[in-house]
């Protein structure tokens, strides 16, 4: 008997023991990208290990251009859900391509089926034992020629909103501060946000490039930062394991 007693003991003591995890989904502006040289490019979600202790460990799934959709279908989703485990965290962040009118593989009605998608990732991801986070979508860098920062996302964030209110789930609306972050860079500083670079001038982009929604690595960090320190005001255990 004890030593059935002693057998449990030692399982009970390392199942407390892992270290939680966060699981990042959601598309390109928060993927990990390639670090080679020159390369100027990063998703928010690769720099965030930075902002956190060693107690959690951070598993970026983020992939670039995937929808809510094209993450289910292409068995992303189903690819975390396997290994979530009791006190892990996903953080979900769609929208970019779910308003994807032109790509049947991509895109979502917001009121319909991204809805529902989202609300398949909080409910499955409980179903493990597991905590999600949403996150509205990052603005793109869209000023009219007035330097008014114009919306690009349309009722995406809306519903993701409306998900977080009805199912109870914590929620970080970082398209409303990462508007206040452009705007505050202003028209023209904001483009070191991003990924802006004429012709010769970075050897990954030898013809240049005006990218405003992909971001550099001033620009994911200032993101990652901001998601980070809006974490910060939540009464998650999570809490305890940022720097």
């Amino acid at each position: 008997m004890k030593h059935y007693i002693l057998i449990f003991t030692f399982l009970s003591i390392n199942c407390f023991a892992q270290k939680p995890t966060i699981y990042t989904i959601g598309d390109s502006t928060m993927a990990n990208k390639l670090l080679v040289e020159d390369n100027p490019e990063r998703g928010w979600g690769q720099v965030l290990p930075q902002f956190f202790n060693d107690n959690v460990i951070i598993d970026n799934r983020a992939m670039n251009g995937r929808s809510t959709k094209s993450f289910i279908d292409f068995k992303l989703w189903d690819a975390v859900y396997n290994v979530l485990k009791p006190g892990d965290y996903v953080f979900i962040q769609f929208g970019h391509n779910d308003g994807k009118v032109t790509d049947s593989t991509r895109y979502t009605n917001p009121h319909t089926a991204y809805r529902y998608n989202l609300i398949r990732f909080v409910t499955e991801t409980r179903k493990k034992g597991a905590t999600p986070i949403l996150f509205s979508s990052i603005t793109r860098r869209t000023f009219n020629e007035q330097g008014v920062l114009i919306d690009s996302h349309g009722d995406y964030p809306l519903e993701m909103r409306l998900v977080a209110q009805e199912f109870t789930v914590p929620f970080i609306d970082l398209q409303y501060y990462t508007e206040i972050l452009e705007r505050s860079y202003g028209p023209e500083k904001s483009k070191k946000l991003h990924l802006h670079y004429k012709p010769g001038e970075n050897a990954c982009f030898l013809q240049g490039i005006e990218d405003n929604t992909h971001l550099s690595v001033e620009g994911a960090t200032a993101i990652a930062k901001l998601a980070v320190e809006e974490l910060k005001k939540t009464k998650l255990d999570l809490v305890q394991h940022i720097k």
